[in-house]
């Protein structure tokens, strides 16, 4: 077995540990397809798709859901109220931490990686020619909120 797929496994055995660990006796039984997952475009920002796999952002409590990030979209600076595990499950998403988007500061981390964003790291996403869709676990009711929210360009496709 090679490095990166030796790499490419542990990631995605993470996601399937990571909630059996926050859930511990309250895990429920859910199996499902890639064709049994209800993506729905979100309001904000715009462009993203999600699809719930356990529990609900929007409410209290542990949630697993998969984020759909389009070509070429940019997720300004922002962060989050709730602890955050992410694996990346298909494509190449770029992450950067800070609260000023730089391109140097942008790590490329295709299918199978894994990261973490703590409570209310200021961080940053962008996506190229590829997409990506990435898994996320975190504690509910969680929200997103914004460095700048004046910059007109936010969360826009590129």
């Amino acid at each position: 077995m090679t490095i990166s797929n030796y790499v490419r496994t542990i990631g995605l055995a993470l996601c399937v540990v990571t909630p059996l660990l926050v859930w511990g006796e309250d895990f429920s039984a859910v199996r499902l397809t890639p064709d049994e997952l209800k993506w729905k475009p979100v309001q904000w920002p715009k462009g993203l798709e999600i699809t719930e796999l356990v529990g609900s952002r929007s409410q209290p409590g542990p949630f697993v859901e998969r984020v759909k990030f389009p070509p070429k979209f940019t997720h300004y600076p922002h962060f989050h109220p709730d602890d955050r595990t992410y694996t990346v499950i298909s494509g190449t998403l770029y992450v950067g931490y800070g609260d000023k988007l730089g391109p140097a500061k942008l790590k490329a981390l295709s299918a199978g990686s894994f990261y973490t964003e703590p409570a209310e790291l200021p961080h940053f996403l962008v996506t190229k020619e590829e997409g990506a869709i990435v898994q996320v676990s975190g504690t509910g009711p969680s929200g997103t909120t914004l460095i700048d929210p004046a910059d007109p360009k936010i969360h826009t496709p590129r």
